[in-house]
């Protein structure tokens, strides 16, 4: 059979906010893929209140999104070396190199024009609600 066309691969349609929850993974995925592409979009077009969390031992991690880049930025990092530079998760890091106990969602988006201020108290607010300082693996 003669090659007609090459086609890129089918995008994968981005979920929404509420919706999100993917694997350490997909998230190597959403960040490097072409087909992630809406995903990648709307990921850096807001700021806001995410969770990771550690399937092998039910540990939260509350974080926050905020900067030039936004949530895009933010788990890139994570992408890239699997702890984003935080201390506990880096720690479990040199324990066991597997990140893929790790999931992804968003607690709470604000729009790009939020003060770090407003962030800032989300991100403290899910910290208590969720008792991540105490039982999880935030430090501050």
């Amino acid at each position: 059979m003669p090659v007609v066309e090459i086609a890129d691969p089918q995008t994968e349609p981005f979920p929404g906010f509420d919706s999100l929850l993917i694997s350490y993974d997909e998230l190597q995925a959403v960040i490097a893929d072409d087909r992630y592409s809406q995903w990648r979009t709307a990921l850096s077009s807001v700021q806001g209140i995410y969770l990771i969390s550690d399937a092998k031992t039910g540990k939260l991690y509350v974080g926050k999104a905020d900067g030039a880049e936004r949530f895009l930025g933010r788990w890139s990092e994570y992408a890239r070396n699997g702890h984003g530079g935080n201390v506990a998760l880096r720690e479990l890091a040199g324990v066991d190199a597997s990140h893929a106990r790790f999931q992804f969602s968003i607690l709470r988006v604000f729009a790009p024009s939020a003060t770090s201020a407003h962030v800032d108290a989300a991100e403290a607010h899910f910290k208590r609600a969720l008792l991540s300082r105490q039982t999880g693996h935030n430090r501050n």
